[in-house]
């Protein structure tokens, strides 16, 4: 699903194209993602030390963006309403858990605006804005592990998604709907049930934990200012 009337914020802190230096070892980023996930602050040691295996896989692996990579570059949505009390949350078909949303990269360089789609193609959503975060927008970094699994009927073999995570502002009042193939439900819960909700248990307590604790540090600025780009 294209992203359509999908808002995007400046994306501060990205490079348009190009190579460019990357790294204490002077090895070269070849791609603009990589420029932003180096000049991301992480939050804490999971994101120093994840940061820096998702650098190592960009610098050494072909094609980073590919399924076909047992290591691939993936992106989600912490997705909040304007008050940041709640957040948008799918029932995933495959984790059997209420989830956030996000996909992958399948070849796309540009994971913001996979996110924005992936967005839109889960729970309906056509109208989200982006917060203007710094290192091009990135709200959180982690190294997330998939099980071997059934997929359309096909085995999928155990993998690594290297994960960006964006932050996103929508309405509570935006129509919203599951996608029957990947999610069987589609809702808004309160930052405080989000752990409770989930049954992967290292996901609920080191990511969404996570997530939860850092709507503390962005700028109320940044959030209204994403607020304010909504329709109506």
């Amino acid at each position: 699903m294209d992203a359509g009337g999908m808002g995007r914020t400046a994306r501060e802190g990205s490079v348009a194209d190009g190579r460019h230096p990357g790294g204490v070892d002077g090895r070269d980023l070849p791609y603009p993602i990589g420029r932003d996930i180096e000049a991301y602050r992480p939050f804490n040691e999971q994101e120093r030390v994840d940061q820096q295996v998702i650098l190592e896989r960009l610098r050494v692996d072909p094609d980073p963006f590919a399924r076909t990579s047992i290591a691939h570059m993936a992106c989600s949505i912490w997705t909040v309403d304007p008050t940041l009390t709640r957040t948008l949350l799918v029932y995933h078909n495959i984790y059997d858990s209420w989830s956030w949303i996000g996909g992958h990269a399948d070849g796309e360089r540009d994971l913001a605006a996979v996110a924005l789609r992936e967005l839109g193609e889960e729970t309906g959503v056509t109208d989200a804005r982006l917060v203007g975060l710094p290192a091009g927008g990135i709200y959180s970094l982690e190294v997330l592990t998939v099980d071997g699994h059934e997929k359309r009927g096909a085995y999928v073999g155990s993998h690594l998604h290297l994960n960006v995570t964006y932050l996103a502002v929508v309405s509570p009042d935006a129509p919203i709907r599951p996608k029957p193939d990947e999610n069987s439900g589609v809702r808004w819960v309160g930052i405080d049930e989000v752990v409770g909700l989930s049954t992967e248990p290292w996901i609920r307590t080191r990511i969404y934990r996570k997530l939860i604790d850092k709507l503390a540090t962005v700028d109320g600025e940044l959030i209204a200012r994403a607020a304010r780009g909504l329709r109506g």
